[in-house]
Formats: C-alpha cells, structure tokens, sequence
C-alpha cells in the first residue's frame, strides 16, 4: 500500500493542481492527496497514516499540531510570518517539481535511512558508449531517452566529466549524481533521498551529472555498475539510458550490468582502429561476450539547430528522432548490430 501526501493549502484550487500534477506525472512512490478543508483533513488523519502533510503557513498551528503525520513541511507564501515556522518550509510560488524536490530533501532527512524504493519491476538499462569521439553520442543518448519517456517511466543519467547539462537544461542544481554515490556508499540512498535529485525535462526524469570530475574518475565501474543495478531493481522507472562517458574501463563495467549497449560508430579510418581496439580490449580481459550487447549504430549526419534553448527538444523531432524510433519500433533492445 502506497504511503499518503496530504496536501492542505487555503486556496483549494491550489491543492488539488499540485496534487494532481505529482499524481499524474508520479513523481514519487506515494499517493497524495488534496484537502479543502482542515476538518476532513483532521478526520482523515484520525483513521489513515500520513507521511508527509504538506499544509500553507497560513493555517491554523494549533490544528496542523493535532494531525499526525510522520513529516510536516510548511507551503511558505514569502511573508516574514511564514519564516518562523518550527517545521521546514518550501516556497509555494515555484514548479511543481521544485517543490517536490525540496519536500524530499526534507523528508530524507527524517526517513529511515537505507529506505529504498518500493519494489516496481526491473527497469531495463540502455548504456549509451562508444570509443569514437564527436559521434553525437550524447545527441543520441538524449534523443533515445527523451523518446523512450514518451511511453515509459524513464530516467537519463549523465557519467560524462564534462557534460554540459547544466547549460543545456537552463538549470542550476543543487544536488547531483556525486550525493547519490555518496549516500549509496553508506547504504543511505533512500527512495526520499533519489526523489529530492530527480529533475525533469518534458517526460524525461534526469539525475543531474557529477559535479567535478573528480567525483567518478575516483570511484569504480564495478560500484557504478552495482549503484544502477540496484537502481534498476528497486526504482520506479521502467528505462534507465546511461550515457557512460568516455572511460573505456569504466564503461565496461557498466556493460555488464545493462541490456544493450548502442554504439554510434563513425566510417573513418582513426575511427574504425578506435573500435577494433576496444573490441580487442574486450577479448584479451575475458569480456568478449559482451560484444554481443553492442548494437553498431551509423547515425544521420549531424543535426542543425537554430537555437540552442530548443536544442533538447529538437532533437526528439529531427531526423535522429526518426532514427531512434525505427531502431525502438518493435521493442528493439536486443544485441543484434544495425
């Protein structure tokens, strides 16, 4: 049984749009529920547990006292009153998947810790790698997720030590990837914790890239591997498209763990004693059978955009999209070369 949001705001209206976005869009692996009044909310608390409650500064204190809820966190409307709160508050006035995130945050602080994710299904892995560069390996990557997300719960994640998201999504984030090694090392990466990380674009759910490059060059495929493996097994999502970097060690170890790896491959000479050499890397460390996850892929020549703030989205509807929808149409996540 899913765990209760409660959401009580003095303006209705306001209530029921959060409620149903995060309902809709589910955001997390919890029910939440708009209330229009203070008296059905105390009623239904009377008889029903609710984890979070979510209620405007401007209602009654003594009343929000009186409901048991595991975690209280205040709609702050900006006005000095509401900064005095003895409970942590979020400003009301912002996206609805910013203020998911703050609540979240606030909530991993108080959850059990090691809570992991209601068990959904194994989400199926997509590494996205290749050993040739300029490829439009990250191009595809987002295309593939962004296409993906149109149909399943999909989450993208970046292992690039520069990838570029922060310009790309127009975002400053305040947490990343590196926080979730952390807490996973210390067997801390909650459910409520992965929550208050999860960025969106459109359909697709982001968990923003490491912050330095020092955050993976210092930690191990093996454990990368093992941290979305688990990912996979005990998430809400039903894809994970990794975009690996250009670490081969690295990549490999990813490897293991996902369902198909795609490849883009360019026809130059360099290019093509690139990948015969990471293909003889594989044979010589005893992983030559992953070779069989590869999928080989010539992409349409590179795409042109005439704004960047459109880059993103552009590339779902261009001539790679078409591309990405031909190699998916039918469920292609096999190993088979293009």
């Amino acid at each position: 049984m899913k765990k209760v949001m409660a959401v009580y705001d003095t303006d209705p209206f306001y209530a029921e749009r959060f409620a149903d976005f995060i309902n809709r869009r589910e955001k997390i692996p919890m029910a939440v529920m708009a209330f229009t009044s203070m008296e059905r909310l105390k009623k239904y608390g009377e008889t029903h547990d609710i984890e979070i409650l979510l209620v405007s500064s401007q209602a009654d204190k003594k009343a929000v006292e009186d409901i048991k809820a595991a975690q209280v966190v205040v709609l702050s409307d900006g006005s000095p009153e509401s900064g005095e709160e003895e409970y942590p508050a979020v400003y009301k006035y912002q996206s609805s998947d910013k203020i998911i995130r703050e609540v979240m945050a606030c909530y991993g602080e108080e959850a059990a810790l090691g809570d992991p994710y209601p068990l959904m299904g194994t989400a199926k892995i997509l590494c996205v790698y290749s050993p040739v560069n300029r490829c439009q390996k990250t191009s595809f990557a987002l295309t593939l997720g962004q296409i993906l997300a149109e149909e399943d719960r999909t989450l993208y994640i970046n292992l690039e030590d520069f990838s570029g998201m922060s310009a790309l999504m127009n975002e400053m984030f305040t947490g990343s990837i590196s926080d979730l090694l952390y807490y996973y090392r210390q067997g801390q990466c909650s459910w409520a914790r992965l929550s208050s990380m999860i960025y969106t674009w459109g359909d697709l759910d982001y968990i923003p890239p490491a912050r330095y490059p020092e955050d993976l060059s210092q930690t191990e495929g093996t454990y990368l591997a093992g941290f979305l493996s688990d990912l996979a097994k005990t998430s809400v999502y039903r894809m994970i498209v990794v975009d690996a970097g250009q670490s081969g060690k690295t990549a490999v170890d990813i490897m293991e763990v996902c369902d198909v790896v795609y490849m883009p491959v360019r026809e130059d000479f360099i290019s093509q004693a690139k990948i015969g050499e990471f293909e003889k890397y594989l044979e010589v460390s005893g992983r030559g059978y992953l070779a069989g996850k590869i999928r080989k892929l010539r992409l349409p020549a590179r795409q042109r955009v005439s704004r960047e703030t459109t880059f993103i989205k552009g590339l779902a509807w261009s001539e790679l999209g078409d591309y990405v929808r031909s190699i998916l149409k039918g469920g292609g996540y096999d190993g088979s070369d293009s």
